[in-house]
């Protein structure tokens, strides 16, 4: 095309996307989304039935999909407040990369796609959990909950912990009591590990406008709270050993890796009001990351090793 003809579009509001396909990528949010297709791996692993390894790779890829799709509309919604927070200034839209209707419908042919996927080639009701995933985080989190209630990491929580519970929906047909102790892990893991993030970013969220605990509680009772979640994730990241899920081997993983949880979530309790390096809050996000991939590979070891343990001739 040439330059008269782009600029008589341009003068006709028909502005060309100078957008390439690393900005539509990182509206996926390929870290966020890389969390979600090792959880709902691990879901459709640990489930106690044997999944045809097409219908296995169809189910990850959609849910990656779906929960990319999930970041997309996320990112077309709060562009205005990602325009004012340093981490976030720098995503496709707030820099002027992507326009904000391309990424909305980037969005949502990326979750019909996904959905439509996952539900005729592999089930429907792994499909459904799948769709409301999407709604939940796009519509109910950042539509409503984000800008609405201190409360929005705790509720919004459960769009980010569902994706273990359709990739055991994807093997199974159903849900059961396991699938959903994973999805009680991720649930309760939620709350500390991104408030310690809004520890350090208060300021930021204050710019913004977003009602996180810390701008909202004060910075003592969010440190109370995180210290409190902390304490009830130990024992629910053992709980499946208790309940004979997985052996004890990975119970006294599971224990470690909480204990190490409350030391964090104690260090920010005691952490001075007036600091503000917030190197305690900086340590226990880092670590909360870590602690999430720590469990859930785990889980799966425990899986995979119990199964062939018990395999005749093992």
């Amino acid at each position: 095309m040439s330059l008269v003809e782009k600029n008589a579009m341009e003068d006709a509001g028909l502005r060309l996307s100078e957008a390439t396909a690393a900005d539509f990528f990182a509206l996926l949010k390929p870290r966020v989304m890389s969390l979600v297709v090792f959880t709902a791996f691990v879901g459709l692993i640990a489930a106690p039935v044997h999944i045809h390894p097409f219908l296995a790779v169809i189910a990850v890829l959609a849910i990656a999909i779906g929960a990319g799709a999930s970041g997309a509309l996320n990112m077309w919604y709060d562009a205005d407040v990602d325009a004012v927070m340093t981490r976030t200034v720098s995503r496709p839209i707030p820099a002027g990369r992507i326009k904000p209707s391309e990424a909305l419908v980037f969005g949502l042919i990326l979750s019909a796609f996904a959905v439509m996927m996952l539900g005729v080639l592999v089930n429907w009701l792994a499909a459904a959990l799948l769709a409301f995933t999407i709604f939940f985080y796009a519509v109910i989190y950042t539509m409503w909950l984000k800008r609405w209630t201190p409360q929005n990491i705790v509720i919004g929580g459960a769009a980010g912990a569902f994706p273990p519970v359709i990739g055991w929906a994807a093997a199974t047909g159903s849900v059961s009591l396991e699938s959903l102790l994973l999805f009680l892990i991720i649930f309760l893991w939620t709350p500390p590990h991104f408030w310690a993030l809004a520890l350090f970013k208060k300021d930021e969220y204050g710019r913004a406008g977003i009602p996180m605990m810390p701008n909202v509680a004060g910075i003592a009772s969010t440190k109370r709270q995180i210290f409190a979640y902390t304490l009830i994730i130990f024992p629910v990241g053992v709980l499946p050993a208790l309940l004979g899920y997985v052996s004890f081997g990975y119970g006294i993983v599971a224990a470690g890796l909480g204990a190490a949880f409350v030391w964090y979530g104690w260090s920010v309790l005691k952490m001075p009001e007036g600091d503000r390096k917030m190197k305690p809050a900086k340590a226990l996000f880092g670590y909360s990351l870590l602690y999430l991939f720590a469990i859930f590979t785990a889980y799966l070891a425990d899986v995979v090793v119990g199964r062939a343990l018990a395999l005749p001739g093992a």
